[in-house]
């Protein structure tokens, strides 16, 4: 189903970088039947993204499970407001960051505040990530190419760099890719190739942490309703996002928190350099 015919709603379009608390309808970011099993005890995370969609819903979901959380966004400042309320209606502490994590510098703080505020570090989730469509390869310019690159890849070597003097053995890494990094998107090219690097990535890395203990796992959602969609697609493509599954809907962000839950959490102690697939059913080798 669409998103107007599963809410009543149409679909929208925003400018800028999108905000949640905009979107009709809005996306679920908690499954009403989730029942959290305390995965994550005494565990601190940091997320990137964590203001809305995917990283919203990974956020809660860590508190749910008994996780402190640390949170980066970049300025939906009452997106991010709503995301901490929640994070704290679970009784968990929280700290939260605002910067551009294609900046080095701003991750080596965000780290450095986080363990300074929470005590420790245990999981780093890679979340964010932006996009910009084009109809023509031609019209890439090198601005948005180095600024995707910057934030979708260049973000996960800074943040990695500076939370690994505080990782232990146990703690995990978890990474976001695409549905795009395995099939491609002709209108995401630059966006699809730093999903690609984001696997490559994530395997390579798991392999180099292993003897320390760390695992370094992925997940490579399809399409998920989230500020994303509607602040960089034309609304046509809004209207119909997600109906060319086999599942003939998007997900939503509660549909792929529990991957990261999962992936962070000792339940997954013998998995590293893995990927999960939440993506209404596209089959990828990968």
């Amino acid at each position: 189903m669409s998103q107007q015919s599963q809410q009543g709603q149409p679909p929208q379009q925003q400018e800028g970088h999108g905000e949640e608390r905009k979107m009709r309808p809005q996306p679920e970011v908690v499954k009403p039947n989730y029942h959290a099993a305390n995965k994550l005890a005494g565990k601190v995370a940091l997320v990137t993204g964590g203001d809305s969609g995917i990283g919203r819903a990974v956020c809660i979901a860590f508190a749910k499970e008994g996780a402190d959380v640390a949170f980066i966004y970049l300025d939906a400042h009452k997106d991010a407001q709503q995301t901490r309320a929640a994070i704290e209606a679970e009784g968990r502490r929280c700290y939260v960051t605002a910067g551009d994590i294609g900046d080095e510098a701003f991750c080596q703080r965000a780290v450095q505040q986080t363990v300074g505020e929470l005590g420790r570090l245990d999981v780093l989730a890679n979340v964010a990530g932006e996009q910009h469509p084009q109809q023509q390869f031609e019209d890439i310019s090198d601005e948005q190419l180095q600024k995707t690159f910057r934030t979708n890849i260049f973000a996960m070597f800074y943040l990695v760099k500076a939370a690994l003097p505080h990782l232990k053995p146990g703690s995990a890494i978890v990474n976001t890719a695409s549905v795009t990094a395995y099939q491609g998107s002709a209108e995401l090219v630059d966006y699809a190739s730093t999903k690609g690097a984001i696997v490559a990535f994530t395997r390579s890395l798991s392999e180099a942490l292993a003897e320390r203990g760390i695992r370094v796992n992925g997940v490579a959602p399809g399409p998920i309703w989230t500020p994303l969609i509607v602040s960089t697609f034309p609304k046509d493509k809004v209207a119909s996002f997600g109906q060319d599954t086999p599942m003939k809907r998007a997900g939503q962000p509660s549909e792929v928190a529990p991957c990261f839950v999962f992936l962070a959490s000792d339940d997954a102690s013998y998995i590293t350099g893995q990927f999960l697939h939440p993506n209404g059913g596209r089959v990828v080798n990968g």
